[in-house]
C-alpha cells in the first residue's frame, strides 16, 4: 500500500473501490494516532473529538490496552469461545456482572458489534417472556442490521430503501423538552401503543438509550425513567438499557443507568468496552440470560480473545485513572466554554448531557440550523479539530473526546471550537 498517497488520492481510490452506501464523514486518512491526536499522510495533526464514534474513551492506543492486546496475540488470536472457551471471557463476564447496575445476580455474553448486542438482548427478552413485541423510541439508534434497523427511530439514512422491516416493533415518543415533548407526553405515547397497536401482555421489552446518541445526546429525564420502570413492572415487561454509546465512564458514571434510581433488566454494551477492538455484549439478570436454549446465542467471532484482553485493560484504566471523575471535569469545561459563547452565538439553543457526553444544539429563529452546524464543523476541521454531528434534524454537535485527553490538548480544541463558532455566527 502506498502510504505516501495524499488524502485526495486515497479519497479517489475509496470512491472507486468501496461501497458508497458507507457514509464517510471526512477524507482524512490517518497514518498514526495517540490518545486524542491523529496524524494523516500529509503530516497534518488533528485533535479527535469523534473518537471512533465513542469507541475510544481511553484514547487511541492507550499503553495498557495496547500491551494487553499484544500479550494476547502472543498466546492465541482465536479459538471460537463455543469450541474452546478461554479464561479471559469468563473473567470479563465476572467483572461486568459485578459492576453493572442490574438487580440481583447477573450474567453476560459477548458478541462483536453493537447491533449484535441489541439483537441478542431482544432474543433473550423474547425467550424469557414468551412475548414478541418490542417498544423503542423515536430518535433512537440501535444499529443497521434488520432487527436493529427496525428498532431505530430515525428514517434517513438508516431505513431508506431497506424495507420491509422486522415485525413486532413499535415506536413511542422520547421526551425532549426543547422540542416540546414532556415526560408525560412520552409516557402517554407508550400507553397509547397499548390501546391502539399492541397489548401490554404481548410486549417482551422496552428498549431505551438513557441518553440518545444519534438522536442528539438527549438524556432521559429521571421522572420518565422511573415511570417507565414502574410501567414495565406493572405489565411484566423487561426494561433494556442500550448503553452502547453511554457506557464506560462517558457520562461520569461507569454506566449511564447509574445516574438513575432504577435498574434495567438487560443492558447492551459495546463501543468503548474494548478500547478500539470489536467487542460488544449483553449483561442482564441471570435468570433472563439463561432463558434461551443452549446454542441459541453466540457467534464465531463473539468475544474474540484479543478484544477481551483489551477490555479487561480498559476496565483497569477506567478505575486507576479515575475516568468517571475525569469525564465530569471535561464535561464541565466544555459546557462552560459553550455557555460563555451564548451571547455571541445566538444559534446556540441548548447545551446538554451528563459527564463528558456533551452536545450543543443549534436553532436559527427557532428552526433547526444544520447549515450553521456544517459551517462550524467544516471550519473546525480546517483548523485541526474533528467534530461529529447528530440529531434527528442534523443540528447537534456531539463532543466525544477521549477521557484521557491532556488538559493542554483539550484547551487547544476548545479554542478552535470557539473560533469556529464565532466565525460561523459572524
Amino acid at each position: 500500500m502506498d502510504r505516501h498517497l495524499d488524502n485526495t488520492g486515497w479519497a479517489q481510490r475509496r470512491r472507486a473501490a468501496t461501497s458508497l452506501g458507507v457514509g464517510v464523514a471526512t477524507d482524512i486518512y490517518p497514518v498514526r494516532a495517540r490518545n486524542a491526536e491523529v496524524w494523516d499522510g500529509e503530516g497534518r495533526r488533528y485533535i479527535d473529538f469523534a473518537a471512533g464514534i465513542a469507541v475510544l474513551n481511553t484514547g487511541h492506543l492507550h499503553p495498557r490496552v495496547q500491551a494487553a492486546a499484544h500479550a494476547q496475540l502472543d498466546r492465541f488470536s482465536h479459538t471460537c469461545y463455543q469450541v474452546l472457551p478461554y479464561a479471559g471471557y469468563v473473567e470479563l463476564a465476572e467483572r461486568l456482572n459485578a459492576l453493572a447496575p442490574i438487580a440481583g445476580p447477573a450474567k453476560s455474553l459477548f458478541v462483536t458489534t453493537g447491533a449484535e448486542a441489541v439483537e441478542n438482548a431482544v432474543k433473550i427478552a423474547r425467550a424469557a417472556t414468551g412475548r414478541p413485541g418490542i417498544i423503542s423510541f423515536n430518535g433512537g439508534f440501535h444499529g443497521r442490521t434488520n432487527l436493529a434497523m427496525a428498532l431505530t427511530g430515525k428514517v434517513a439514512p438508516y431505513k431508506i430503501g431497506f424495507g420491509p422491516y422486522a415485525g413486532g416493533v413499535y415506536h413511542a415518543s422520547y421526551p425532549n423538552a426543547l422540542h416540546g415533548v414532556s415526560s408525560a407526553d412520552a409516557l402517554a405515547s407508550v400507553e397509547a401503543l397499548f390501546k391502539y397497536d399492541v397489548a401490554a401482555s404481548e410486549v417482551a421489552a422496552i428498549l431505551i438509550e438513557p441518553v440518545q446518541g444519534e438522536g442528539g445526546f438527549v438524556p432521559a429525564p429521571a421522572d420518565f425513567m422511573r415511570a417507565l420502570r414502574a410501567l414495565c413492572d406493572t405489565h411484566g415487561i423487561l426494561l433494556i438499557a442500550d448503553e452502547i454509546q453511554t457506557g464506560f465512564a462517558r457520562t461520569g458514571t461507569l454506566f449511564a443507568m447509574q445516574g438513575y434510581d432504577v435498574k434495567p433488566d438487560l443492558m447492551c454494551i459495546a463501543k468503548s468496552l474494548a478500547g478500539g477492538f470489536p467487542l460488544s455484549g449483553v449483561v442482564g439478570r441471570a435468570e433472563l440470560m439463561d432463558a434461551p436454549v443452549v446454542g441459541g446465542l453466540g457467534g464465531t467471532y463473539g468475544g474474540n480473545p484479543v478484544a477481551i484482553a483489551a477490555a479487561l485493560a480498559v476496565l483497569d484504566v477506567i478505575e486507576e485513572e479515575n475516568l468517571c471523575v475525569r469525564a465530569q471535569a471535561i464535561g464541565e469545561r466544555i459546557k462552560a466554554r459553550l455557555t460563555a459563547l451564548r451571547a455571541r452565538v445566538p444559534q446556540i439553543a441548548d447545551i446538554r448531557g451528563p459527564g463528558a457526553m456533551v452536545a450543543v444544539e443549534f436553532l436559527d429563529a427557532g428552526v433547526a440550523a444544520p447549515a450553521f452546524l456544517a459551517r462550524v464543523r467544516s471550519r473546525a476541521q480546517e483548523l485541526g479539530l474533528i467534530l461529529l454531528s447528530c440529531g434527528v434534524y442534523g443540528n447537534v454537535i456531539r463532543f466525544l473526546c477521549p477521557l484521557t485527553i491532556e488538559d493542554t490538548v483539550l484547551d487547544e480544541a476548545l479554542d478552535i471550537l470557539e473560533r469556529s463558532l464565532l466565525e460561523a455566527a459572524a
